[in-house]
Formats: C-alpha cells, sequence, structure tokens
C-alpha cells in the first residue's frame, strides 16, 4: 500500500501565501500544517487535519485527567461516529477497568463487572497491553467479525451493551496500567480513515493526559502536608489560604476564590505569620509543608 505523507502546499500556491489570509480560521490550517508536516497521514484528508488541531486546542485547556477525560469523550464522536465513547483505564494486574462514559451511563457498574471476567481475553486488551507504543487499533484488526463473534467476550459483554464494533486510541500504557479512548458503534466496522484520523491525534492527545497526570501527582503532596501538619496551629479558613498561597496565588486571586477582599487575605496572613513564627509567604509555606508548628 502507499504511504501518505503531510506536505504544505508549495510557496506560490493559493495555501501557499497565507500573508492573503490573516483570519485565525486560517491561521489554524497552518498550525495543522506546521503540526504534520512529514507525518503519515494515510487516509486523512486536509479538513481532517484542520479538526484534529482543533480539538487538541479545546482539550488543551484541561488540566487534570478527569477534565481531559469527560471532554474527550464529549467531543471526539465529531471527529469519527460513535455510538459510545469512553476514557478506559484498565488496571493489568487485577484484570479491572474503569470508564468515563459518554454518553453518561450507557456503561453500568453490572457491564463492567461483566467487561472484567473476560479481561485478559479482550482483543484490544491484549494487543495494547503487549504493544505499548502501539497505534490506534479496532477489534477487526485482531481478529475477523465472524471469530470475535463467537467469543465469549462478544456474547456475554458486547450483546448486552448494544455494540459490535470497537477502536481503541491508548493514551497510556505501561505494565500495570492501560489508559485508552474507546470508540464503540454497532454493524458499521470503523474505516481506515477513522483509525488513521484517530492516530494523527494519539501521540499529542497521551501527551496531554500524560501532562495532566504529572501535574495531579505533583500537587497531591502539597494539600495533605499543608492540612494535616498544621491543623492544630492554623484555623480552616487560615489552612485554606496557606494552601493557595502554596500553590502560588496571590492575595487577590486567593480573595477572588474565596469570596474575600485582598485585605482580609492579607490580615489572615499576617495572624499566619504569627502562629508559624515566620514574617514572608515563602516562609510560612515552607513551615506549613515541613509540619512545624509554635
Amino acid at each position: 500500500m502507499e504511504h501518505r505523507y503531510y506536505e504544505p502546499p508549495a510557496a506560490n500556491s493559493a495555501m501557499g501565501r497565507s500573508t492573503y489570509f490573516p483570519t485565525p480560521g486560517f491561521q489554524r490550517i497552518l498550525a495543522a500544517r506546521r503540526a504534520f508536516t512529514g507525518v503519515h497521514v494515510g487516509h486523512a484528508t486536509h479538513r481532517d487535519l484542520k479538526q484534529v488541531v482543533d480539538l487538541l486546542g479545546t482539550l488543551s485547556a484541561q488540566s487534570t485527567p478527569a477534565g481531559l477525560a469527560e471532554e474527550g469523550v464529549r467531543l471526539l464522536p465529531g471527529l469519527v461516529a460513535s455510538e459510545v465513547t469512553t476514557l478506559s483505564v484498565c488496571t493489568l494486574k487485577t484484570g479491572h477497568r474503569r470508564v468515563t462514559c459518554n454518553p453518561a451511563g450507557a456503561i453500568s457498574t453490572r457491564d463492567i463487572a461483566t467487561f472484567d471476567r473476560f479481561f485478559y481475553d479482550h482483543p484490544l486488551v491484549r494487543y495494547h497491553a503487549s504493544h505499548p507504543d502501539g497505534t490506534s487499533h479496532r477489534i477487526s484488526d485482531s481478529m475477523s467479525q465472524q471469530a470475535f463473534r463467537r467469543t465469549p467476550v462478544y456474547n456475554e459483554y458486547y450483546r448486552r451493551v448494544g455494540f459490535d464494533q470497537a477502536i481503541a486510541v491508548p493514551l497510556f500504557v505501561d505494565s500495570s496500567l492501560l489508559v485508552s479512548f474507546v470508540l464503540n458503534r454497532s454493524r458499521m466496522d470503523f474505516s481506515d480513515r477513522d483509525r488513521d484520523v484517530l492516530d494523527l491525534l494519539r501521540r499529542p492527545l497521551a501527551a496531554l493526559y500524560r501532562n495532566a497526570l504529572a501535574l495531579q501527582q505533583a500537587q497531591r503532596p502539597i494539600e495533605p502536608a499543608i492540612i494535616h501538619d498544621v491543623d492544630a496551629a492554623l484555623t480552616a479558613r487560615e489552612r485554606e489560604i496557606i494552601r493557595w498561597v502554596a500553590l502560588g496565588k496571590t492575595n487577590a486571586q486567593i480573595g477572588a476564590i474565596l469570596d474575600a477582599s485582598p485585605r482580609t487575605i492579607g490580615k489572615h496572613l499576617e495572624n499566619i505569620y504569627t502562629k508559624l513564627g515566620v514574617e514572608t509567604r515563602t516562609a510560612a509555606v515552607n513551615r506549613a509543608l515541613s509540619g512545624h508548628r509554635v
């Protein structure tokens, strides 16, 4: 099969003369051209590239894994048709799956328990667990429809939830965890175009997920240290304020969050300094995080 790679239009073509198109929409097209120059695009079109860039721009506003999951399952069907879209977090050592689902409730707790019974036999789980850097993958890439319909996972799970076609877009894979967006629908398999478009999205989407996960993990040690280690010294409001100070917020920003004036926040900080025996914001945070008390 001939491999197609995206190359920008020539400088003397209509698409190449970017100075003639100063609109925001055209700037997004230019961003798509820069982002995917030299990338294998398969059956994807220029319009697909623009949609991918627009979707990534929207998802990049999400700073938490949960926010990325919820927005992702909502927006992905606009790129590739899907009846039920999930962010599936599969724990490979225990054979358990957690899902964020769109439409909400389309996959029940009972459905998930049924899936888990056949966890290690699922063709998408088996493929991506053994191919950590694998591409977007359809069930039909692993086995024929006829063979799939003879499997227990189809007869016990897929017949129950009402669809028989699925494609997974891996975001994170290691020895213990597999995180994927999974698009599901009935009767009509996902096309080569669908697979290629989702694979264009895969690496940048995986980077967004890893960044959100790293940010979440980086923030976790801060809050428990503040809340639990200085609770005998500070009031509930003071603990809340020092928490936001530790996260880099100004008095004005903290005031906006807590519905208080910057001056009130400043007064609270003065009390915090006195109780912790310090004179500056940095010293207060260091004292709170180290667990010292007055």
